[in-house]
């Protein structure tokens, strides 16, 4: 026989605040099991009968109404902090790890593995993927970067990055590129389409039926593209894309085209006919610094989206494909928006050349 418990004592406050603990869909199930357990006991229930109808064991609810009585409310919104588990290793040895994998490299390879590093020092390799996820380190990570050299860096950065983030009143903002030499390629076996736990999957070998060019503006007011395909990507083909540009546009408002360093873009014929279109602003980004011209985030979802895992017959259903791609990303455009200024981009360039040791 269980001995009746004592009523707990709740004031009217409390049980309110308790009541909506209880009945409020916004409250953590674990949270709102134990204001049930207070609220009972508030009203005089026995200990077995809560843990009966709140299908709970009796030193459960005998554990709420003691936090309850300590601490109050706020006793049963936390769990009681726990002592957690001993570490299984010195901080020397942490250390040790750490330094190994920054500042060495295993014999016969050109980075640690997880193997590499817990049989060098002498640890299991759970330890040590504990230790590379508590610093952040990733040896088996490689990514690339370039400084460019062009001496009007910072002045053609702050160029461009301006007209990002404050374009000129009554002007159209455009990032232009070409994508050269798309190939349509046709795979030797059809498709093997996808299934439950199997990707789709294609040939690896193909063929080549030739390529086309992809000319593109980007507009960073509404993120629509003015895309045209031909042949080749020479001065004369830029003209003809600038005339489409020209075409498509308002003509009461000035154009600022952001563009690569390509010679395309600075023919002799180019440089002629923005001579005859003065609404024309030509701005270029410094050399080896493609990262600064948005178009090309775009051009990386056509390619993932439509090109690269298609099958074309014909150079002609490429160029359809392309256009149909632009038709449907046109009807519902996202616009692609520049966050960072000229001063945050110049700082962390800084930083990385610091890094290296380097003025240039």
């Amino acid at each position: 026989m269980f001995t009746a418990a004592r009523r707990l004592h709740v004031d009217e406050n409390q049980r309110k605040r308790l009541q909506h603990l209880a009945d409020s869909g916004r409250t953590p199930q674990r949270v709102a099991r134990r204001a049930r357990i207070v609220l009972l006991a508030g009203d005089g229930r026995a200990n077995h009968a809560i843990a009966q109808e709140l299908g709970i064991s009796r030193p459960t609810v005998l554990l709420w109404r003691e936090r309850f009585a300590q601490r109050g409310i706020s006793g049963l919104l936390k769990d009681a902090p726990r002592p957690g588990r001993r570490k299984a290793i010195g901080a020397e040895v942490v250390k040790r790890v750490v330094e190994a994998t920054m500042h060495t490299t295993p014999a016969g390879a050109t980075h640690w593995s997880v193997r590499s590093m817990a049989k060098a020092q002498g640890l299991s390799r759970m330890t040590v993927q504990r230790i590379w996820k508590q610093h952040r380190l990733q040896p088996h990570r490689l990514e690339t970067f370039k400084f460019s050299k062009d001496p009007l860096f910072v002045e053609k950065l702050r160029d461009v990055v301006g007209l990002y983030l404050h374009p000129p009143d009554h002007a159209l903002v455009f990032s232009v590129d070409e994508k050269s030499q798309i190939q349509a390629l046709d795979r030797t076996q059809p498709l093997l389409p996808l299934r439950p736990g199997i990707p789709a999957r294609q040939t690896h070998d193909y063929k080549r039926h030739g390529t086309t060019t992809l000319f593109a503006a980007l507009s960073m007011l509404d993120g629509k593209v003015i895309g045209q395909c031909m042949p080749r990507h020479r001065g004369k083909d830029f003209v003809r894309f600038l005339n489409t540009i020209d075409a498509q546009t308002p003509a009461d408002l000035d154009l600022h085209l952001i563009a690569d360093n390509y010679s395309t873009h600075k023919s002799p014929q180019v440089k002629r006919w923005l001579g005859r279109h003065k609404r024309f602003h030509l701005h270029f980004v410094p050399t080896g610094s493609s990262w600064l011209n948005m178009v090309e985030r775009w051009f990386g979802q056509i390619t993932q989206k439509r090109i690269r895992r298609g099958t074309f017959e014909s150079v002609q259903q490429l160029i359809d494909a392309i256009t149909d791609y632009l038709e449907n990303y046109n009807g519902d455009p996202t616009p692609f928006a520049w966050t960072k200024d000229a001063d945050m981009i110049l700082a962390k360039i800084n930083r990385c050349k610091e890094a290296l040791g380097t003025s240039h």
